[in-house]
């Protein structure tokens, strides 16, 4: 009877940490330090820094709690569709903003390989301008015409009066009406589960394995058990940015960037 009793209470524990779990990926992930590399662009995440952050505010203009909301809703629209969306505001850039912000996409590899369902959108936030650029397995979908659109009636009436959050949950809103049912999630839930929950869950099945044959091979009398630097067209470049965030969670995409293509696709505009 204790044995049953020790293996209820086992899935109740793990029941209650697993309804925690989708909670837990969208915690807060702190934004890692922009690194610009020889090629002028920035360097690419870590596959943890992949797997727990999609909006990239080095230009800090958003508030932790706008950053959350944001990252929120990009990861839940990653696991339920399997398309990233990634987020970057940078604080000046002297470059062509779309050519820079495509290059940056493509070598970051945003979106699956076989799909190319990657969308970026980038903010120089000294500049006034903001580019939204897509790869090449949604270019039909988010055409050029209506990433403008997007940028024109969503982005930019919030961004002149200095709402950034609201102009990006907006743009954000509408893109994904825009893709609704193009493309379904193909990544198994164990694939999508925390690791400390997988962690876990195979613990506790050792202690229940190790209990049950270890109470069998001692029925006999005994018993055992176990218990940024920004790169500019002259070549010079800028140094800042910084780490920002609280939590080590995060809401990114659970199997990190997956190698997506983009070719140029988007539209750019100015506030």
């Amino acid at each position: 009877m204790s044995k049953l009793k020790f293996i209820v209470l086992f899935f109740v524990i793990y029941s209650g940490f697993l309804s925690m779990s989708g909670q837990d990926r969208y915690m807060l992930a702190p934004v890692p330090k922009l690194v610009i590399e020889k090629d002028g662009l920035p360097q690419k995440p870590t596959l943890q820094q992949q797997q727990t952050v999609s909006v990239y505010d080095y230009a800090h203009m958003l508030t932790d709690a706008e950053r959350k909301k944001l990252q929120e809703k990009i990861s839940k629209y990653n696991d339920s569709t399997s398309t990233q969306i990634v987020i970057a505001t940078i604080k000046k850039l002297n470059d062509d903003i779309s050519l820079y912000a495509t290059e940056w996409a493509h070598k970051w590899g945003i979106g699956q390989k076989n799909k190319g369902n990657g969308i970026f959108i980038l903010i120089s936030r000294d500049d006034h301008k903001i580019t939204i650029r897509t790869g090449y397995g949604v270019e039909h979908l988010l055409t050029d015409a209506l990433s403008r659109r997007i940028i024109e009636r969503d982005i930019i009436p919030y961004f002149k009066q200095g709402k950034f959050y609201e102009g990006l949950n907006a743009a954000l809103d509408t893109i994904q009406k825009i893709l609704s049912g193009e493309f379904t999630n193909d990544t198994s839930d164990s694939e999508s589960w925390p690791f400390w929950a997988v962690f876990l869950f195979i613990f506790f099945m050792i202690i229940i394995i190790a209990l049950v044959f270890g109470n069998s091979s001692g029925s006999s009398g005994s018993s055992s058990g176990g218990g940024p630097i920004i790169y500019t067209s002259s070549g010079s470049s800028s140094s800042w940015g910084s780490s920002s965030g609280s939590s080590s969670f995060g809401g990114g995409f659970s199997g990190g960037f997956g190698g997506g293509g983009f070719g140029g696709g988007g539209a750019t505009g100015s506030w």
